[in-house]
């Protein structure tokens, strides 16, 4: 069963938003790879993945959609800086760029909706970061 694929025994597991941040010309296989291993150290359903506007660009990401069967959303700059307070780490990079401690972070967090929380903060491996968050009242312990 792929990431995005249900079956009636996983309905009642947390829904998990996965934010990607990634350098340009990263290929689809890296995202696929650090989303896989990012879910792999938390439980729930990936609700799908969730980027900044400034990532449409970026064919890796949409690929690697597809492959895990999850929808790709990509946010305002608005939605990620509203997220900011609650993030984890920082890339001054990142910051200077794009006005956010982290896209990867901040993407969760918007995905997941208001009162969200990560349970995975950023990690990242072949220029690619991923968070995951889920949204108010999920019951899933945080990793890091």
């Amino acid at each position: 069963m792929g990431l995005g694929e249900t079956s009636d025994t996983r309905m009642s597991e947390a829904l998990l938003s996965i934010g990607i941040g990634c350098k340009s010309g990263v290929s689809a296989g890296a995202v696929t790879r650090l989303v896989e291993a990012a879910c792999s150290r938390t439980s729930g359903l990936p609700a799908g993945l969730f980027t900044a506007e400034d990532k449409r660009g970026e064919p890796a990401l949409a690929q690697a959609a597809t492959h895990l069967g999850l929808p790709l959303v990509y946010l305002p700059r608005t939605a990620l800086k509203a997220m900011t307070s609650h993030t984890k780490t920082t890339s001054a990079r990142v910051l200077a760029l794009f006005g956010v401690p982290s896209i990867a972070e901040t993407a969760a967090l918007a995905g997941a909706g208001p009162g969200s929380r990560l349970v995975l903060a950023r990690i990242s491996a072949e220029g690619v970061t991923c968070a995951i968050a889920v949204g108010a009242g999920a019951a899933l312990k945080e990793t890091s």
